[in-house]
């Protein structure tokens, strides 16, 4: 043991060495942005009047040098503008490059949060047609904002951009439907869409400790205005889904832990289906009639919480505004990446280079200064849609997205655990199964956390293949690059002993067997690495309907279809496609009873039942993914 000890010495001190440089270069470069912007720019805090009387607490960064004008780059949000008084930001706008470009930074609590006045809406509704001074939403606030900076600032040049990432992604986009005439440029990055798919659910599946651990801080109620955060919500163990299971029933939450102090999980609690509660926070319907604002959105392929959301946003745009620049990024990043991490890796895998540092100098910067430095009336030098293609890591242009030039091609499941591009034949055995019990459910991960992982989205899946109630299926070695551009749709054929259920579909890449390691973790071994690549889960009670959900009829199949959101991914030469099923998740998603019961938020402990499914891959009944291959 005393030689082992000693043999370790020099590989922990490089660790440690490696630790403190980075720290120290990040440390740095905090500390420079500090000073910069210190002795460049001064701060002052203004109450903004609303059209209905309520005033937004709002900071105003303008640059010292008063020899000439500026663009307004602004940032609304919910997560506050602090710090307050005299204290200085660490950081300004969207990178350090647009902090030196020359710009007023403008922050801005809106209502109801911080020091705003006035009443938090989560997801405010948009009101289409507005009767008077009263109807007030993200774009009448975001409209009003804008014209009492571009009327009371003496230093601006009357052109406004905006930006924000994850709920203020979700600002930037509410604030299109303003139309300010000065509102040049929106970036919503990250951009909540529609509650029922970022988030908090995904098909209708809850995501359990994102939606609680956020609420149980966030959603504490807000009396007055106020420059404190609510304290985190402590667990008490650092293993999540120790803490998950031993809650129980999703109706022990608020008598175990949030007391009925947290009205948005009692509103979760109360809408169990998309109605109009959920109906009413969706943005996307109301992305029309965007007049003179280019748009682009930016999202991560590795997104944790809101995927859905730009692809959709984009997605939506492109259709209802075939006038305007309309732009989307995706890179290979977790929440926010592109703002908050260079974008090299996550998890085991990486990326190549760093990817971040790119993007904000060569694409987000170039955006913001044209539209609002440059001709404005002219669209920008930059291609519609920018994409990271995993696999082969290098970035992309392609004219729109999805690629029109990518073909559909069906991979299909079969029998003894093997997938290929062939359809099944009647010789085969027509389904496999496994039994799902809710008191022992799959772990989405292996990590100890207590909340939703990020590197889950790259996680070695190998851990879950190996259990009894996941199924995995895979191609044989591939003989050449197959290339993933688009949607990629799972149409399911399933069966079960129960009433309800989830069904988790995971599209993964198996490394060969004589994999190298990666630059940055040169001593761990990747052969036979099943990085995930894309993920989604379903509630099966909503496979006709999110609004009206309905049991399975035990025993008989139903089909299921498992949207898996898009891709842009290089299964290489020497590498298999490999597909997982199972029913659980947890704790990322809450356990699915198995017996149908009207509310899951409700469901008593003896509802939870263990249930056999079936994956059917017969000619009569083929489960297969509906793929764009370029």
């Amino acid at each position: 043991m005393a030689k082992r000890a000693k043999s370790l010495i020099p590989v922990v001190l490089l660790l440690f060495l490696h630790l403190t440089t980075l720290t120290g270069v990040v440390a740095q470069s905090i500390n420079q942005d500090s000073l910069y912007i210190r002795q460049n720019y001064e701060k002052a805090e203004y109450q903004i009047p609303m059209r209905d009387g309520k005033k937004l607490f709002t900071v105003v960064y303008s640059p010292k040098d008063n020899s000439k004008k500026y663009p307004i780059l602004m940032n609304r949000t919910p997560y506050s503008v602090s710090p307050y008084g005299e204290g200085y930001k660490t950081s300004l706008g969207p990178s350090s490059t647009l902090m030196r470009d020359g710009y007023i930074f403008v922050y801005q609590d809106v209502r109801g949060t911080y020091m705003s006045e006035g009443e938090f809406v989560n997801m405010t509704p948009h009101v289409s047609k507005k009767k008077g001074k009263k109807d007030v939403d993200e774009s009448t606030d975001t409209f009003d904002t804008v014209e009492w900076l571009t009327k009371k600032l003496n230093n601006d040049i009357g052109r406004v951009g905006q930006w924000g990432i994850s709920y203020p992604g979700f600002y930037a986009a509410a604030g299109l439907m303003s139309n300010h005439p000065a509102l040049k440029a929106v970036s919503p990055q990250a951009p909540i869409a529609d509650w029922f798919w970022d988030d908090f659910h995904h098909n209708g599946a809850f995501f359990l400790p994102h939606a609680f651990n956020f609420l149980a801080s966030f959603g504490l109620p807000r009396p007055e205005p106020t420059t404190k955060r609510n304290p985190r919500f402590n667990h008490g163990t650092p293993d999540g889904y120790e803490f998950f299971l031993r809650m129980g029933s999703l109706k022990n939450a608020n008598e175990k832990y949030l007391k009925n102090q947290v009205a948005f999980w009692n509103d979760l609690v109360e809408h169990p289906n998309y109605d109009k509660f959920w109906q009413d926070r969706n943005i996307l319907p109301h992305l029309k009639n965007i007049k003179n604002t280019a748009v682009m959105t930016v999202g991560g392929w590795y997104d944790a919480e809101d995927l859905y959301g730009p692809l959709k946003i984009y997605e939506t745009i492109e259709k209802n505004n075939p006038n305007i620049t309309n732009m989307i990024v995706m890179g290979p990043w977790v929440h926010g990446g592109w703002a908050r991490t260079d974008g090299s890796s996550l998890g085991d895998v990486h990326f190549g280079q760093q990817n971040s540092p790119w993007y904000q100098q060569e694409v987000e910067a170039r955006f913001f200064n044209h539209y609002l430095k440059g001709e404005a009336k002219a669209p920008v030098k930059l291609p519609e849609a920018i994409m990271f293609e995993g696999g082969t890591n290098k970035w992309r242009e392609f004219e729109v997205w999805p690629p029109k030039e990518a073909q559909e091609k069906t991979l299909y499941l079969h029998a003894n655990g093997k997938m290929s591009f062939e359809a099944p034949t009647a010789r085969e055995p027509e389904a496999s199964e496994y039994i799902s019990d809710p008191s022992k459910p799959v772990p989405f991960s292996e990590a100890t956390a207590t909340g939703m992982t990020r590197e889950y989205m790259t996680d070695d899946q190998r851990f879950a293949s190996r259990r009894p109630d996941v199924l995995a299926f895979q191609t044989d070695v591939l003989t050449e690059d197959i290339t993933l551009a688009g949607e990629v749709l799972a149409q399911l054929k399933v069966a079960t002993t129960g009433s309800d259920a989830d069904w988790v579909v995971k599209l993964i890449d198996v490394y060969p067997d004589t994999a190298s390691a990666n630059p940055h973790q040169p001593n761990k071994p990747m052969g036979g690495y099943q990085a995930m690549v894309r993920s989604e889960v379903f509630r099966g009670r909503f496979r006709n309907s999110f609004e009206k959900p309905e049991p399975f009829t035990p025993n008989q199949v139903a089909p299921v279809n498992v949207e898996l959101q898009d891709v842009l991914y290089t299964f290489k030469k020497g590498h298999r496609i490999m597909v997982q099923i199972q029913s659980s998740w947890f704790p990322l998603v809450d356990r699915n009873p198995q017996k149908y019961v009207d509310n899951i938020f409700k469901a008593n402990e003896e509802d939870f039942i263990k249930a056999t499914h079936k994956v059917y891959h017969s000619p009569a009944q083929t489960t297969s993914l509906k793929v764009k291959v370029l």
